[in-house]
């Protein structure tokens, strides 16, 4: 079975209420629980964290435990070099997701530190970011 973990940062506990028009209106916990129906082969582990450190400390966690990443790192993506140092020091793969198009957004988040570190990106594709994500992670290890 394939282990991944999901990680979301800040505000995206207000998922399904918190700007619909640009986020949806399915909370995180309703999609989480579709993803888990749709990928029955994967062992998904979530985390939402509002809390720099506990998004590293949980990255961190992942080692020896997971054989993928996904991640949202929400406003942090632009504000942290300390999670992009998190991601490049784990040895995991990392997935980064965002639902909405930041290169679409305002100018202060078209800047990603954690993206060079990562496997890839996805952006802009709703929650739909995070299935394909998984799907990468299946593609990749032929299951």
């Amino acid at each position: 079975m394939l282990h991944i973990t999901i990680i979301n940062g800040p505000n995206l506990n207000l998922l399904g209420t918190r700007e619909p028009h640009i986020y949806g209106n399915q909370s995180f916990d309703e999609y989480l629980k579709g993803l888990r129906k749709r990928f029955p082969i994967v062992d998904i582990s979530y985390l939402q964290s509002n809390i720099e450190g506990e998004l590293i400390n949980h990255l961190h966690a992942c080692m020896g435990k997971s054989d993928g990443v996904v991640l949202n790192a929400g406003a942090y993506t632009h504000t942290s070099i300390a999670i992009a140092d998190a991601v490049a020091a784990i040895g995991i793969p990392v997935i980064e997701v965002h639902i909405s198009n930041i290169l679409a957004r305002e100018d202060f988040r078209k800047t990603s530190y954690i993206s060079a570190k990562c496997a890839g990106s996805i952006s802009g594709l709703g929650m739909d970011g995070y299935a394909l994500g998984i799907q990468y992670f299946l593609d990749k290890h032929e299951i």
